[in-house]
């Protein structure tokens, strides 16, 4: 920005974000600084990162924008944006989000800003909301367990495709059953998916599946067209032949139509997102995921499980996580990293909210009026291809471009098939005003029909379209939970009571090492609520898409310039899909190329678990790159594993800086290396918070990265997810990244296949990370970064006198994050990096990342904005801690009783009448001057991982129900 420019700015107010972005004030800044003995903060920057991968100029975007003119900018593009009375179904529906859930869940930070639930004590809250969302999932879908969400329902069924193939050993077979009215997207996916697990997908009518040899098979219930099969008929024909089955249900329909549970089916999945979760033009969204209790131990996602805590009571977690990316890696039952714990939170609340009585009369109405529109249409002579139906009418032999006239002039939108079929989908936010109108859509306004008597016959002659036979008469939600919130005074304790369960950001400093808990500003996250981003449907017509179209290409163009690669794609919704995605993508280009034979992904032995499974997905062999024992790549060893597998090197996945927290001096020979040898060079966008503005992946040798927006460009962690993970490649690659069957892309090619049910991810919340960067500016952007990096270093400085810092740059210094060892302590205490973590919440944090990327250590990142007062507060606590691990070393305090090993410290701990510990109460709950002025309470004592897997519960009911 120009002398001239940056005045006009500050004059303007527009510095102001930036600096409540960034928490250092400028003093804070001096200070720190003189800590470390570095003179300026340029003089850092040039410790810290190589001179020859840097930047050297300002990012070219424009300058800072105010909150108030951010929004303002951003209000009228939603305004293009035209919010039509939406019938398009394809598994997206108009809802009602209940108010107090919008404003007390969505819309609240005490829910939004929390992180992965790694730590239970002090995520009760958010554990029992995902608890509900099983519980409400597998009452619906009768299945025996359920995960705590997945992406969207199309990458569901391409997990579930992936389950039956690792899990059928009863069929040789290498071929997976589709049906042809399961949702076209959902087909896109599974071609994508199913190309590089060397599967044939065989696509047929549901009713020859009996024809075919396959391992597995997926049903539509309802189909496409809105017709409901005979599903116990066709799991029947299926498993008969020893395929397994899986059902993309619609979770609102199975309040009225028999449970695929109770028909035979192996695996039910699909989207919650008619359960008060808005369209928002694709996501985010919970799909879920539920299956029979032989294959707990291979379903794929987090699994909330009911354990127990060190005094025997009741405690939740997440249930065996060694299925997981992280410790599996390449062996792991899928990549996913990131659920959507918070649109699941949602979900499970809309059940809570209704309960089984109001989620029946929603899905009886909706059905209700649908039969309503057919008799209608039956009565005009309209022929329906679909003889039975829930909420979706496909109409035949009909003038298409007559009703699509019709249908602009009253601003409602159809499903028009490409062959002049025209399909409608009604939804509970459908009235009978709203038929009425359809009525005059579909047959034009000379008709005579009347809504309320249609209504009569309906009923009278009980003219439904669920097929006899085929109703739901199974009872479900019956759980207390289900039943006792029915005032909003009583939603709204329950809410905040589980809100006051859980620590997020509201509370304190998240210091997780790559994973980036930065400020979630309230300016970037109050436009996703607004209708004209809310209520779009992902396939609605482009022209009533226009301001999202220049929303995400506004946002494209800001992170081409971030990044240096030439082209964005938005359709990855999670970082771990965005690695599948690239991946993908190289793959592609190098078939196209004539060089499909190239399999081999070489990948360091410190990279994120991610990062071997997605390689396994796309069908690639991972071979590991030792790292030296500075923490970086080990060239020579590189070099070898480079000539060795020269002909059939694909690519390499390397974090930059890296997973050590450290910027490597080598990053530009190791891309070499790689290229030179005939592969493409993956760089992991993990730890772009330290990139950001000083060097672009894409100019020091990146072929292709992914974003994490959820991290670098603040989008919420909300508790898990939602997360999206946008990929930039350069030139060569973009015509081979994602395309969509539904709404294709242009410049991509129409052979590329989708890796998300949308063709633009959760479009909903890119406004959270355009208003970021269109609010902090080249300037401010930059700043964050150099912030971010100066506050680890700082962390860095201060806490090594008192534990070893396992890695650092060539300077000495680290990158925006640091490692501390703990493996030292815990031999001459038998203190672990785990009882310091329990210990922390005693203390009001949240732990640091614990034993990654090394075992025994703790990897601490402050970001930017976290101010110096509480970063000095979070070094004081370490610090603290280890005084008392001094005084276990001393003998004074026994190894099996100290605060450390007893912690965290609950109320109910203060409560005992006797104190049987050689420490004080106030020590051990009270261990700070912070914690006396404002306590966050761990809502249970420690909890027993090991219980919990061996007795591994996930329904709502407590432990003590099952152990008689």
């Amino acid at each position: 920005m120009s002398t001239d420019n940056r005045r006009l700015a500050e004059l303007a107010g527009h510095d102001a974000f930036v600096h409540r972005h960034n928490g250092p004030g400028t003093a804070d800044v001096e200070a720190m600084l003189a800590t470390l003995g570095v003179e300026s903060m340029p003089a850092l920057i040039d410790k810290t990162i190589p001179a020859g991968i840097r930047l050297g100029r300002e990012l070219d975007l424009d300058p800072p924008r105010g909150e108030a003119e951010s929004l303002t900018y951003l209000k009228r593009l939603a305004r293009q944006n035209k919010v039509f009375k939406t019938y398009i179904g394809q598994g997206y529906y108009n809802t009602h989000t209940p108010a107090v859930i919008l404003r007390n869940v969505l819309e609240n930070p005490g829910w939004y800003t929390a992180y992965t639930p790694y730590q239970p004590e002090i995520a009760q809250g958010r554990l029992e909301g995902l608890l509900n969302f099983q519980q409400m999932v597998m009452d619906l879908t009768g299945m025996d367990l359920a995960n705590a969400s997945l992406l969207d329902e199309a990458t569901a069924a391409a997990e579930a495709m992936a389950l039956c193939h690792r899990a059928n050993k009863k069929v040789k077979s290498d071929r997976f059953f589709v049906a042809d009215d399961v949702f076209p997207q959902t087909l896109d996916v599974l071609r994508t998916r199913a190309a590089y697990l060397d599967i044939e997908l065989v696509v047929d009518a549901a009713e020859r599946v009996a024809e075919h040899e396959v391992f597995g098979a997926l049903f539509q219930y309802p189909g496409d067209t809105g017709r409901i099969h005979d599903l116990g008929a066709l799991i029947a024909q299926a498993s008969e032949r020893r395929a397994m089955t899986c059902v993309a249900a619609d979770l609102m329909s199975l309040a009225l139509l028999k449970e695929p549970g109770a028909l035979g089916a192996d695996i039910v999945l699909g989207n919650s997102q008619r359960f008060g979760v808005p369209m928002g033009f694709g996501g985010p969204h919970a799909a879920f995921f539920a299956a029979t209790d032989k294959l707990k131990r291979s379903i794929p996602g987090r699994i909330i499980g009911v354990s127990k805590d060190s005094r025997g009571n009741t405690a939740l977690r997440m249930a065996m996580q060694t299925r997981e990316q992280h410790i599996r890696r390449e062996k792991a039952t899928s990549n996913i990293c990131t659920a959507q714990a918070l649109l699941a939170n949602i979900a499970g609340f809309y059940a809570v909210y209704h309960g089984a009585e109001g989620i029946r009369t929603i899905a009886t109405r909706i059905h209700r009026l649908t039969s309503i529109l057919a008799e209608g249409l039956r009565r005009k002579g309209v022929a329906l291809e679909n003889t039975s139906w829930f909420d979706t009418l496909t109409l035949t032999g009909v003038d298409a471009g007559k009703i699509h006239g019709r249908a602009l002039t009253h601003e409602v939108n159809l499903r028009f098939h490409a062959d002049g079929r025209v399909g409608v989908s009604l939804d509970e936010t459908t009235t009978p005003a709203d038929v009425a109108v359809l009525f005059d859509v579909l047959l034009g306004e000379e008709h005579d029909l009347s809504v309320s008597a249609l209504d009569d016959a309906v009923i009278a002659e009980n003219l439904g379209g669920i097929p006899e036979g085929q109703t739901r008469e199974s009872a479900y939600l019956t759980h207390p939970n289900f039943t006792r919130y029915r005032s909003e005074t009583e939603m709204l304790r329950y809410l905040k009571r589980l809100e006051n369960r859980d620590l997020s950001l509201t509370h304190a400093m998240i210091p997780l090492g790559s994973c980036t808990m930065k400020l979630n500003a309230t300016s970037e996250m109050i436009p996703i609520t607004w209708p004209e981003f809310a209520n779009i449907h992902p396939f609605a017509p482009r022209d009533q898409a226009v301001g999202y179209k220049q929303m995400i290409d506004e946002l494209s163009a800001f992170l081409v310039e971030i990044t240096g690669y030439d082209h964005i794609s938005m359709q990855p919704n999670s970082g771990a899909q965005g690695e599948y995605a690239g991946l993908v993508a190289i793959r592609r280009y190098q078939a196209a190329q004539g060089q499909g034979h190239r399999d081999i992904c070489l990948i360091p032995s410190s990279a994120h678990g991610t990062n071997p499974a997605s390689a396994a997905m796309a069908h690639m062999k991972v071979v590991v790159v030792e790292c030296d024992e500075r923490g970086n790549i080990d060239i020579d060893d590189l070099r070898a594993k480079v000539e060795q597998h020269s002909e059939r090197l694909s690519a390499i996945m390397i974090t930059y800086p890296s997973t050590h927290g450290v910027f490597e001096e080598t990053v530009r020979e190791v891309c070499r290396l790689v290229h030179d040898h005939g592969g493409q060079v993956y760089i992991d966008g993990a730890n772009m918070n330290a990139q950001v503005g000083i060097t672009r992946p894409g100019d020091f040798g990146g072929d292709v990265s992914h974003l994490n927006l959820h991290k670098t460009f603040c989008i919420p962690h909300g508790g898990g997810g939602p997360g999206m993970g946008p990929i930039g490649v350069k030139a060569h690659l973009a015509p081979f990244v994602s395309n969509h069957v539904v709404t294709p892309i242009a410049g991509v090619r129409e052979d590329s296949g989708a890796v998300a049910a949308a063709a633009f991810g959760s479009a909903s919340i890119l406004p959270i990370s355009w208003a970021y960067i269109k609010m902090m500016g080249a300037r401010g952007l930059r700043e964050a970064t150099e912030l971010a990096i100066l506050n680890a270093n700082y962390i860095a400085r201060r806490l090594e006198a008192h534990y070893p810092v396992l890695y650092r740059g060539v300077n000495g210094t680290v990158a925006h994050e640091c490692i501390i060892d703990i493996r030292p302590l815990k031999a001459d205490s038998g203190i672990s990096e785990e009882d310091i973590a329990k210990r922390l919440m005693d203390y009001g944090f949240h732990a640091p990342t614990m034993s990654f990327p090394v075992p025994g250590t703790l990897m601490i990142e402050p970001t930017e904005s976290e101010s110096l007062f509480e970063i000095d507060r979070f070094c004081d606590a370490m610090i603290a801690i280890r005084e008392e691990i001094r005084r276990v070393e001393a003998g004074e305090w026994p190894q099996d009783n100290n605060p450390l090993v007893n912690a965290p410290h609950t109320m109910a701990d203060l409560m005992d009448a006797a104190w049987e510990r050689p420490y004080d109460r106030e020590l051990g709950a009270f261990p700070s001057e912070a914690v006396k002025a404002a306590k966050v309470w761990p809502a249970v004592n420690r909890v027993d991982n090991v219980f919990g897997d061996r007795n591994l519960i996930c329904s709502c009911p407590s432990i003590d129900a099952y152990r008689d």
